[in-house]
């Protein structure tokens, strides 16, 4: 969204009726119009990809549609500004993001809606034919991949106008350029990332941010080739960089047991720490004891509401990737890790009557995945400071105490939420090695007396 969209919208949202919303198609235009509508008119170009109308007025200013043009009418701050155009989708995506964010409950959404008005604010420095792509893989990818899409192709684009389209800019590159892109430019940008600058900074590219990148550049280069609008796509020759396997990092039974007895108890915090950890001990528990007894994801986590806990069963709702829910149980140890956090809010005066996440910070709001990142990382660190262990290492662990009890890879898969078992088997195949030692000595070779 353009910055003069922005400081539009900022206005129109903050004076706006409490129904100012509306589907224009349903009202009489010309009542609407003499009621709500002052001249002068200003006419403003729409993009032809941004087919929803939506109608929002207020006090000072109105934006409607009447037929195929879209029009609105400027505050008097405005009135001076030397700029026509704005996008149907830059109010369709500030309409979205007012509506959904005074929902509190409605976590996935608002971060959905986040990450579409991040890609509309990169959009208009990349290409035009982006748009097209995006929304040509939009049915079958979640918003944050496709805002990674955009992250990846915006570095790409600005190795292209670097080494290869010297004094283009970004957003004048078209599909004949990215036509002339060879399989040899390509061996060279992978070559680039693993040193580059990036609007002033110098960054480096590990094989698999590699791989990632040259993924996205392939999907753009397929999508294009498919649609028959450039003749030949030279990524097909290209090699994914080799992708060696990276040591599982996880806790051991008597670390597992240690962390959660410093979360507890707060032994080996500083006195700074210390002081917080007297307010935060008992949830600290609650999210440690979740994440080492179920596997969840700090995504899901973070999103879990207090609705979705269900004691009578020992089961909670959460949202996957994709936004596919599913039902978890937990054990007896992480309900009652739980249910005493949720006694502890129960007694807090302070938490609004409205606010429905179940883990709170201390500004009673929803945690923030960073929060929560940190949090571990502060008793990890006291526990076992050669590790890096992150929330994701804690889910590591539990799927590997799942595999280790039940042998069984699929359920291991199942509850973990992993659509493909071999993405399982690859995380776990180090495990193998306790039960190889273990049937070592199952098969014998000579028979003895006894038998």
């Amino acid at each position: 969204m353009s910055n003069f969209a922005k400081k539009l919208f900022a206005v129109i949202f903050k004076q706006s009726y409490k129904n100012s919303y509306t589907n224009l198609s349903k009202l009489n235009i010309d009542k609407f119009a003499k009621k709500f509508i002052k001249p002068p008119l200003n006419p403003v170009t729409i993009r032809k990809s941004c087919v929803l109308r939506i109608v929002i007025t207020c006090g000072s200013g109105s934006i409607f549609n009447i037929g195929n043009n879209l029009y609105l009418t400027l505050p008097s701050i405005f009135l001076k500004k030397n700029i026509l155009t704005i996008r149907k989708i830059d109010i369709l995506s500030a309409f979205c993001y007012n509506k959904t964010m005074k929902d509190p409950a409605n976590y996935y959404q608002e971060r959905n809606i986040k990450n579409l008005d991040r890609i509309e604010t990169l959009l208009e420095d990349l290409p035009a034919f982006c748009e097209d792509f995006l929304r040509g893989v939009e049915n079958h990818t979640s918003p944050l991949t496709r805002l990674n899409y955009v992250y990846d192709l915006r570095i790409f684009f600005d190795f292209l106008v670097k080494k290869k389209y010297r004094g283009k800019q970004i957003f004048e590159l078209t599909l004949e350029d990215l036509e002339q892109v060879m399989d040899t430019d390509l061996e060279i940008f992978l070559s680039y990332l693993s040193n580059y600058r990036f609007q002033e900074r110098r960054l480096s590219c590990d094989e698999r941010a590699k791989a990632r990148k040259l993924s996205t550049v392939r999907s753009l280069f397929k999508y294009f080739f498919n649609k028959g609008l450039i003749e030949v796509n030279n990524t097909t020759k290209v090699a994914t960089p080799k992708l060696h396997e990276k040591e599982i990092i996880r806790l051991e039974a008597d670390e597992v047991s240690s962390l959660l007895d410093t979360a507890e108890y707060g032994s080996g915090l500083s006195k700074h720490a210390i002081g917080y950890h007297n307010k935060t001990q008992v949830r600290d528990c609650a999210i440690l004891t979740l994440f080492l007894g179920t596997g969840i994801r700090i995504s899901e986590l973070v999103g879990l509401n207090n609705e979705s806990i269900d004691f009578t069963n020992n089961s909670f709702v959460v949202t996957r990737k994709g936004g596919n829910q599913a039902i978890l149980y937990f054990s007896d140890e992480v309900a009652d890790a739980i249910g005493a956090y949720l006694a502890q809010k129960e007694s807090d005066p302070q938490i609004p009557d409205g606010e429905h996440a179940l883990f709170l910070s201390l500004q009673y709001r929803r945690i923030t995945v960073r929060a929560v990142e940190n949090l571990v990382k502060k008793y990890a660190k006291i526990v076992s400071p050669l590790k890096k262990i992150t929330p994701h290492k804690l889910r590591s662990t539990y799927g590997t105490a799942l595999y280790r009890e039940t042998g069984d890879i699929y359920i291991v898969a199942d509850v973990l939420g992993h659509k493909d078992v071999n993405t399982t088997r690859k995380h776990y195949a180090a495990i193998t090695e306790d039960h190889r030692r273990s049937v070592a000595g199952k098969v014998k070779l000579h028979r003895t007396d006894e038998e």
